[in-house]
């Protein structure tokens, strides 16, 4: 069904005739009738009884409805094109990006900022969350991209931001404090301070050290890296980090040591669903993200 003539058919009516709609959409009256006796003829029902000259019309029973969703159908139409024109042109619109609670701050600060100093007026709705969450979130399409630790393949696609190599952050009088580097074997039967498992670098540090047969003594989780640390200044512990969170919360009584004996390595994504259409402020977050990592 062509919603030119459900265009058609609504103007006639809130014209009154085909006289004066036939004027108003700059139209002949021979083909403005034509019109609509196709449709009439497609849905082989009367819409509308006609009166002299086409000075007056009235809908049918059959023409109410039809003229009912019509009216619906092109106005749904119109909010479409507007909320096009308005994401084409980022005049306003809505980015909801999923950030993980590690890395995100190093990593996705400079490029926030940017974004929104060249689009102002773009709703930024920044959503902190650990790696599950974020998987769940864009599935369910409460985000459209995301940041985290993920294998891309079949479900979602993604740009690579950042890797860092993992280190060991260890009390300053433990026995492996004397070393430049640590095997990850050398852990064994070591209590760890852990992430908690809603984050990605969990499982992670999980698998790698069953890989290696590294058995984790009174394992203590937490939800954040500079809680951890002060654990492991405590001596409850060490913990793996990537050098460079290990680095910015360093405090006194810990040391860092490079993890070695091991393809443990922290890797950041901004990744999105796969083959699920983005609005245009998610295209252009992405845009920017490759143009910052050009630089």
């Amino acid at each position: 069904m062509d919603l030119k003539a459900l265009h058609y058919l609504v103007e006639i009516v809130k014209c009154g005739g085909f006289n004066r709609a036939a004027a108003k959409i700059h139209i002949s009256q021979p083909a403005l009738s034509k019109a609509i006796n196709q449709l009439e003829a497609e849905l082989e029902l009367p819409l509308l009884t006609r009166g002299k000259r086409g000075t007056s019309v009235a809908l049918t029973v059959h023409g109410q409805l039809v003229y009912d969703y019509a009216v619906r159908l092109l106005d749904t139409k119109q909010a479409m094109f507007n909320e096009l024109n308005q994401l084409r042109g980022l005049e306003t619109g809505q980015l909801k990006l999923g950030l993980a609670p590690l890395g995100s701050a190093e990593l996705f600060a400079p490029i926030i900022a940017k974004f929104r100093q060249r689009h102002p007026k773009i709703n930024t709705q920044l959503l902190v969350r650990g790696g599950v969450e974020q998987t769940s979130a864009l599935q369910q399409g409460e985000i459209e991209l995301a940041t985290g630790i993920i294998e891309l393949g079949n479900e979602f696609e993604g740009i690579a931001i950042h890797t860092e190599p993992m280190v060991v952050v260890l009390p300053a009088q433990h026995e492996l404090a004397q070393r430049q580097e640590i095997p990850l074997s050398a852990l064994n039967h070591c209590s760890q301070i852990l992430f908690e498992a809603e984050f990605s670098l969990h499982e992670m540090v999980i698998n790698a050290c069953e890989q290696a047969d590294v058995i984790i003594d009174n394992p203590t989780q937490v939800n954040q890296p500079e809680f951890g640390i002060a654990l492991v200044a405590s001596g409850i512990g060490v913990m793996l980090l990537p050098r460079f969170i290990a680095e910015r919360y360093q405090i006194e009584g810990v040391v860092t040591r490079a993890l070695t004996e091991t393809r443990l390595s922290w890797k950041m994504s901004l990744f999105w669903v796969k083959d699920k259409p983005l609005s245009f402020a998610a295209l252009t977050m992405i845009e920017i993200v490759k143009q910052h990592l050009k630089r």
